[in-house]
């Protein structure tokens, strides 16, 4: 297994692990402590040191379940990044959004729950349209001031909300966003390639993508069909088998099907090469796996020795498979 690598997230000086792991698809299938803390064991023996969670994940039952395999695992708290967001805390009003009240109620309880003095990265799950962006701002500087948050990012902002939230912060004074988390991944490539141009450019925005295998489909695993065990077929899941279904997702299993003759040349994964794909564009910080077993996190972490592999001739060869590319956004 090669290295871990380690980048900046964006212009601050916070370095983190090119990989990442997330609990948003898998804590809440694995509700036992044992297995969270194998797969936590592994990801972090192997130099993996952020771990993303968010207080709707399981209903706050993900963060309880990491908080608890952390613990017991002993790691020292200066070696590993947690992050948390918020957005969706509830049904009741005071249970959602991004007010002032929420974000302050939602970081107290995700300290709780991680058994955490405090979070590395505090994230706005979504945007707000009923609370201003001023607010939103104002409440994340209070937390980072208080000690409570290190660095605090959005999550799928639009790029001009993400520019209003650094005007609200050099206009007052306050601590502005370090940090977005989109999905990023071979058939969803705008967000990342154009609309946040500016923002990597001009603001030194750091990115934690998301969704990077497209939620199984660049594993290739499902060019024959939908296998039984596939989380497609899990309750509750429906939509993504519906997804799968459709002609859009019928086209891009042919499409994935297509590039794993590139990965069998690499000797790669099909899943390897769609994660090295990722880590290949430079303003990618981390990315974050979903691996549901320790096997698939270490087959995951193996894209690492696939990087070197990409030069410009792979990568063009899979621009022509893909035939998605972005096109830049005109100059004025």
């Amino acid at each position: 297994m090669i290295d871990m690598i380690y980048r900046r997230m964006g212009k601050s000086g916070l370095k983190l692990s090119a990989f990442s792991y997330g609990s948003w698809l898998t804590f809440s299938n694995q509700m036992a402590l044992e297995p969270v803390k194998e797969s936590l064991a592994m990801a972090y023996d192997h130099g993996v040191n952020f771990f993303d969670n968010a207080e709707v994940y399981a209903n706050g039952k993900s963060e309880e379940l990491m908080g608890a395999a952390i613990h017991e695992l002993g790691w020292p708290r200066d070696s590993f990044c947690v992050s948390s967001k918020v957005f969706w805390g509830g049904s009741l009003p005071t249970q959602r959004g991004l007010s002032r009240k929420h974000i302050t109620d939602a970081c107290h309880a995700a300290l709780r729950r991680l058994q955490v003095d405090y979070l590395d990265l505090f994230f706005c799950h979504r945007p707000d349209n009923d609370t201003p962006v001023e607010e939103t701002v104002r409440a994340m500087d209070a937390l980072v001031r208080q000690g409570k948050v290190l660095y605090w990012g959005t999550s799928e902002w639009d790029a001009v909300r993400i520019v209003e939230a650094f005007a609200v912060a050099e206009k007052y004074n306050l601590t502005p966003p370090s940090v977005e988390q989109p999905e990023y991944n071979m058939f969803h490539r705008h967000r990342i390639e154009v609309e946040y141009g500016r923002l990597f450019n001009e603001f030194g925005l750091g990115s934690t993508v998301w969704s990077p295998l497209a939620s199984g489909i660049l594993t290739n695993k499902y060019a024959g069909g939908i296998p039984e065990e596939s989380r497609a077929n899990l309750p509750g899941y429906e939509w993504l088998h519906e997804r799968f279904r459709s002609e859009e997702g019928m086209r891009r299993i042919k499409t994935t099907a297509a590039m794993n003759e590139i990965a069998n040349r690499l000797n790669a994964t099909m899943a390897q090469l769609a994660l090295a794909w990722c880590l290949a564009n430079t303003n990618v910080s981390t990315v974050i796996l979903g691996a549901s077993k320790p096997s698939q996190l270490k087959e995951n972490l193996g894209a690492l020795a696939v990087l070197d592999q990409l030069d410009a001739s792979v990568l063009d060869e899979l621009e022509g498979i893909l035939g998605n590319k972005p096109q830049p956004l005109p100059s004025f």
